[in-house]
């Protein structure tokens, strides 16, 4: 028997071999590579995560509670829930953390006006200028990186990985329900 020529985190069950082809897709081969790719590119983006956390002196998960802020504040604060929903991790983590960010002057966390028991976290004007003074050296960084979109292009392609995500999103819903 050959060696299986799987790398995927799927076990292949023993099948005929018609059997087994007719349920895989025809395009198998582009889909690892696509998995490879953007597996690499996850590892790159934390690398620069990292760098730029390190220059402030924060860890990069802390970064990127940062971010999160960053992103979805409208100017009355975020909730940890809000946070941890948009780096999908467990709201105990956003709150310790926040709680060592606060200590360093990262951010405030404040009791929401209309329920004391939701936290609302918001960047200081420390954060803010740290975010200035890297905002040059990111722009040159993200430039060298999609030089080759212009804008609709850019669009349109990030268009189709959010669509992706949201079905990664769903199919991992439906592995771990075991459908």
């Amino acid at each position: 028997m050959a060696p299986s020529n799987n790398t995927s985190a799927a076990p292949v069950e023993a099948a005929e071999p018609q059997q087994m082809t007719e349920h895989l897709p025809k395009n198998r081969d582009a889909i690892l590579r696509f998995a490879r790719e953007i597996a690499t590119i996850n590892v790159h983006l934390e690398e620069l995560r990292y760098f730029w956390a390190k220059r402030i002196g924060i860890s990069g998960p802390q970064w990127m509670i940062l971010m999160a802020i960053s992103e979805l504040d409208q100017g009355e604060g975020v909730a940890v829930n809000a946070a941890a929903k948009r780096l999908h991790v467990d709201p105990s983590f956003v709150t310790t953390q926040s709680k060592l960010l606060e200590k360093k002057a990262f951010m405030q966390r404040k009791p929401a006006p209309d329920d004391a028991r939701v936290v609302r976290m918001s960047l200081t004007p420390k954060t803010l200028e740290h975010f200035a003074e890297l905002e040059a050296q990111q722009l040159q960084v993200f430039g060298f990186i999609f030089e080759e979109f212009d804008a609709r292009e850019l669009s349109t392609f990030t268009d189709k990985l959010a669509a992706l995500k949201e079905r990664f999103e769903k199919a991992s819903a439906r592995v771990s329900l075991g459908v």
